[in-house]
């Protein structure tokens, strides 16, 4: 029996791309196709083979800056180093919205790819705490922003069905995912400073 491949793009398109021994892709004719989410919560589940290929090295980024512990008012008459503490979390995300956890069989695909192709473990989530100091002046308002160091996955799932699955033996399905990377020296924390409104000032002790 000749068996038939699919390629299920990114966006999950109405139409599957059947790559059997020709050279030239055809298309399937009259098969629904899946969602990359159907086709990954059956890994390790129904499948006889389910792999994750990188396409790639991780590609580090920097989220947009969030503020992160409490506001500090120096409500005295000299200039204050005033103590923020502040504990920050930064989580996992991919493009499915399945959650990559060891529990699911593509979860543990992925974290098993991961660390065999680039040495070192997937990380689910970070908590980052810390004390920053705030140099404010008389009448101002301190506050910390902090930039988290992420990382980004992309890479393709081989699935093998034992029987067809939407036409189909073998699929291909891309996937995305992003993680945080714990104790980068890129992590970028800052310290800011404005004027106290006057609301601010008239609350001061």
């Amino acid at each position: 029996m000749q068996r038939t491949y699919a390629v299920l793009t990114a966006a999950a398109v109405a139409v599957a791309t059947a790559v059997t021994t020709a050279p030239t892709p055809a298309f399937a004719d009259h098969e629904d196709t899946p969602t990359v989410r159907q086709l990954l919560e059956r890994c390790n589940v129904s499948t006889d083979l389910c792999e994750f290929h990188p396409s790639g090295p991780p590609e580090l980024f920097a989220t947009d800056g969030r503020v992160v512990g409490s506001e500090v008012f120096n409500c005295t008459s000299g200039r204050q180093n005033m103590a923020v503490r502040w504990s920050d979390t930064t989580s996992q995300s991919n493009s499915v919205g399945l959650a990559l956890t060891t529990e699911a069989g593509f979860g543990e695909v992925f974290s098993v790819s991961y660390e065999q192709s680039f040495e070192h473990t997937w990380t689910t989530s970070h908590t980052e705490s810390q004390t920053t100091f705030v140099n404010t002046g008389p009448g101002e308002v301190g506050w910390v922003e902090r930039r988290p160091q992420m990382q980004r996955v992309h890479g393709t799932y081989e699935l093998h069905f034992g029987s067809r699955q939407w036409g189909h033996y073998i699929w291909y399905a891309p996937f995305t995912a992003e993680g945080p990377v714990p104790g980068s020296p890129n992590e970028v924390v800052t310290q800011n400073v404005r004027p106290m409104t006057d609301a601010e000032e008239a609350a001061c002790p």
